[in-house]
């Protein structure tokens, strides 16, 4: 254990069991007392509308898709997001730009459509012409009206346990941004992801192993405190759940998923590992130090040509 300062330590100790505690027994108290949103109700409309387009190029730019071929890829195709946050700017362009459907499932009761989210839902609306705009439109009850809420043949918003959307053989594409990292049971968010896929279907996701600011001096400092404690600390709360990378490699072994990419997007220095890894908590002790720099990465993973669910 890393001791910084002891007093301030078990009051921090305190404080985030308590609230663990409220977050457990009533989620959506806790979120509306925490202010979660994911994205939208904390920033200027066109900059929220700019981080949704941008989300969506990511998701083919990465596994190497021209932008020129995703009308035709996306045509007709069932698409799966997990962590969508309160506001379902990337499934809105994955329908404008051709997906039959998109299924958004979240552990949280995070998605509202507050007056911001609806601004930023008609500014995406207004950015769209032709085809794009029309299918767009479809995605809410009242065609072209986001204030009239979801149209769920179109884009169905689920809450489920552990954030698990329960599929089988349903997705062509399934994408997240900064959520792995967050979700109880990477195992088992994997092997759902696993069985929802279809035979082709390919999985893009944004991984952020930061410590999203749960760290106290240094950037690692987060991986001391020992798996018990963490868990009674912030188990319930979608905080980081701090594996590194080399458990996202072990698990796609395990679960039988094959890694397209797997590339990292921030390091850590040196200094700071030789700094932290004589504290690091069990689990942590045995990475190497390249693993350890890991600060994030994109992972494109499929299943194996001809394995069936």
């Amino acid at each position: 254990m890393y001791w910084l300062n002891p007093v301030a330590d078990v009051k921090r100790m305190a404080r985030a069991m308590l609230t663990d505690q409220v977050a457990w027994l009533a989620p959506s108290l806790y979120v509306r007392l925490t202010g979660q949103t994911g994205r939208g109700d904390d920033e200027g409309v066109a900059r929220t509308a700019d981080y949704f387009r941008t989300c969506f190029l990511d998701y083919f730019l990465v596994p190497g898709m021209p932008s020129g071929q995703v009308e035709t890829y996306l045509d007709g195709k069932h698409v799966l997001e997990y962590g969508p946050g309160d506001l379902p700017g990337v499934a809105l362009l994955m329908i404008a730009h051709g997906a039959q459907s998109v299924i958004c499932v979240d552990r949280f009761p995070l998605c509202r459509l507050s007056d911001s989210c609806i601004q930023v839902l008609q500014n995406l609306l207004d950015a769209l012409e032709g085809g794009q705009r029309e299918r767009a439109e479809q995605c809410f009850v009242r065609r072209g009206e986001p204030a009239s809420g979801l149209n769920p043949e179109r884009i169905h918003y689920m809450v489920k346990p552990g954030g698990l959307s329960g599929l089988t053989d349903w997705a062509d594409l399934i994408v997240s941004r900064a959520v792995l990292e967050h979700v109880n049971s990477l195992y088992a968010t994997f092997v759902d992801m696993r069985t929802a896929l279809r035979a082709k279907g390919i999985a893009v996701h944004l991984v952020d192993l930061k410590s999203h600011g749960l760290h106290r001096r240094s950037q690692l400092d987060f991986l001391t405190w020992p798996l018990p404690l963490w868990a009674l600390m912030y188990g319930h709360k979608g905080v980081p759940n701090r594996w590194r990378v080399d458990r996202y490699r072990q698990i796609l072994a395990d679960v039988g998923l094959d890694t397209v990419t797997l590339t990292a997007t921030a390091l850590a220095e040196q200094q700071v590992i030789d700094e932290i890894r004589p504290y690091l908590a069990r689990p942590f002790r045995q990475l190497s130090d390249e693993d350890m720099s890991w600060l994030g990465f994109w992972l494109v993973c499929r299943r194996p040509a001809g394995v069936r669910v």
